[in-house]
């Protein structure tokens, strides 16, 4: 900390090198509130101070893969990595650079070993788009691994379920244990350490959770340089949302900073990727740009980040579409099992913004192309009639012609969904197929939902459908939601593979790659990891007619107001006995009389 006592008061510290940036003579100065009257020059040192001894960094990406289908896939990649090692040295981090401390607090506070959350709007759709660099169901998605020294998990999941609804504006304030469960291996911890407890998982979704700008927002402002410079200019909540797909992302964990592990670190990745769709865009011809997709172009670098690209996939050019302008960088990285090129625009580069200081990619289709089929794909849906009883199918494919892959499938089924196990079918190619692995949890009513994870081997290029039947409960009528017609929602399936690679898988974790191809540790050249999550279900239950009460309500008050109205005015109604009056045609000849001075008539 340093502070001076003369009239221009300077504070400076590692934490106020965030949001608001100011260039003067090609130095970059950062502060954190721009009320304070700074001296550009003396707070440019401080900031080289303590950039020298700063133990975290900063990298930003955006990979662009047109599509067969016309559309266009946008991910962002941005991570902070933060030497520092709380498994260790459970130390209280009071000094936050560019790691957000609202989250550092969530860490230390928590025991949070990793932590994973996602926001997704729409359904990938695999067959048509292939795989996504990182997936996500639809909704809101949440698992986390805690410390092994933690002795109450759901009093800390249920604690951090809260703080974290609160810093991403979300409704996570609604996972309870209702909705969460434990896997058993499903999910294995993506950081450092083979934790095999389950009993410091916890797993839940919220398959209705709606993403909207109030969830963008709160995500944007955990990045260093937040949405005011480098790639997250782009994310424009007006363009995002107008969008066939869209999936924003949190993912904190350790990792190693070398091969030997000799130190470790904190990675939080956050990741967005987005689906241009080409007719609901409106453009109607198959020619994409940055500023068509973001409203924006990209204008400079984020001044904190050590990295930040832009890669194009052009392994399809010049066959499919035609890029501009024209880069002499090429890489090529093994994605998804495949080996791909792309061009890459180094944003660090002065050159790269051209005179105009701005760049805007322009992509422009020349002819479609086939797209291969992905190797693993899921679906699922529910099948039967009436109210009482039904089906759910999930249908997994293993499109590979020779190579036959085990699989694990999880499913977490509500309790008002009464499985009957005794009915699971595993079929492939019209025969019976047993898993090797079984792992089944029973439903408690309004306590716990069903958890299902079985290992089931894909025969090559086969088509495995999985079964069950299950029985709909009876809410009690404070159960139901505000719209009970609509149905309620069943979280997706997990299908988690090793499936296998058309090359060479690189398994060196700490070797410098980017970004999207780094994500899920590789321990096999021969296989990669691939998670694929099917459709969420809309099921509906039975639904009273919760019209009937305002119809009672209606009749009742008639009764009140007619019989016991009427008996209540002849109980307090006073009478009075009122003479009868004269005839119209008395009064009248009365009048004259009066008038006349003629003595009235009786």
């Amino acid at each position: 900390m340093i502070q001076e006592t003369h009239s221009d008061t300077i504070v400076a510290s590692p934490v106020y090198t965030r949001y608001i940036y100011i260039k003067k003579k090609k130095r970059l100065v950062a502060s954190h509130f721009c009320r304070l009257p700074l001296s550009v020059v003396e707070l440019f040192k401080v900031g080289e101070s303590f950039t020298a001894a700063a133990r975290d960094q900063f990298q930003e990406e955006l990979v662009i893969r047109p599509l067969h289908s016309g559309d266009i896939y946008a991910s962002f990649q941005f991570r902070t990595l933060w030497d520092t090692d709380f498994l260790q040295e459970r130390q209280k981090v009071s000094h936050y650079r560019l790691f957000p401390k609202s989250l550092g607090q969530v860490l230390s506070k928590f025991s949070v070993r990793e932590l994973h959350i996602s926001f997704t709007q729409g359904f990938w759709r695999t067959m048509q788009w292939g795989q996504p660099f990182i997936p996500s169901p639809p909704g809101a998605e949440l698992w986390v691994w805690f410390h092994d020294t933690v002795s109450d998990v759901d009093g800390n999941w249920k604690e951090l379920t809260n703080v974290l609804s609160g810093i991403f504006c979300a409704s996570l304030n609604f996972i309870d244990l209702t909705n969460t469960v434990q896997p058993s291996a499903s999910f294995k911890p993506l950081g450092l350490g083979n934790a095999t407890d389950h009993r410091f998982l916890r797993y839940a979704t919220l398959p209705r959770e709606i993403v909207c700008t109030e969830n963008l927002t709160p995500w944007k402002k955990l990045l260093p340089c937040g949405s005011k410079a480098g790639l997250s200019v782009l994310l424009k909540s007006e363009k995002l949302f107008h969008s066939s797909f869209h999936s924003q992302a949190v993912h904190i964990r350790p990792v190693c900073q070398d091969e030997q592990c000799t130190s470790k670190a904190w990675e939080l990745r956050q990741t967005l990727n987005v689906v241009f769709d080409l007719y609901t865009s409106g453009q109607g011809k198959k020619e994409w740009s940055l500023f068509k997709m973001f409203s924006r172009t990209l204008t400079e670098a984020c001044p904190l980040a050590t990295s930040s690209k832009v890669y194009v996939d052009i392994t399809d050019n010049p066959e499919l579409f035609e890029l501009s302008p024209a880069t002499p960088l090429l890489s090529q990285a093994v994605v998804l099992g495949d080996r791909r090129t792309y061009s890459v625009f180094d944003l660090t580069r002065a050159e790269m913004f051209g005179q105009l200081r701005s760049l805007n990619l322009l992509l422009r289709w020349k002819g479609d192309s086939d797209m291969l089929r992905p190797l693993l794909h899921a679906e699922r849906y529910v099948a039967g009639f009436g109210l009482q009883t039904g089906e759910i199918h999930t249908v997994i494919y293993n499109n590979h012609p020779y190579r036959a892959f085990p699989v694990l499938l999880m499913d977490s089924v509500p309790w008002y969904l009464q499985l009957y196990i005794h009915t699971l079918t595993v079929t492939s190619k019209s025969r019976d197929n047993k898993p090797s692995y079984i792992h089944y949890q029973p439903a408690k009513d309004r306590h716990r939902p069903h958890l299902l994870e079985m290992l089931i081997q894909l025969p090559p290029h086969s088509m495995t459908e999985v079964t069950v039947q299950f029985e709909r409960a009876l809410l009690k009528w404070t159960e139901y939601t505000p719209d009970p017609n609509h149905g309620f929602y069943v979280g997706s399936s997990v299908v988690s593979a090793l499936v296998p690679s058309m090359v060479a898988m690189n398994t060196n974790f700490t070797q410098d790659q980017p970004l999207f191809s780094s994500f899920v540790p590789v321990k096999e050249e021969s296989s990669y990891f691939v998670r694929v999550y099917t459709e969420p279900l809309l099921v509906n239950l039975p639904t009273p007619d919760f019209s009937m009460p305002y119809n009672v309500i209606c009749l009742t008050c008639t009764v009140v107001a007619v019989g016991y109205g009427s008996f209540y005015n002849l109980l307090t109604r006073t009478f009075q006995v009122d003479e009868p009056s004269l005839p119209l045609a008395k009064r009248l000849a009365n009048l004259i009389r009066r008038i006349r001075g003629v003595p009235l008539l009786a």
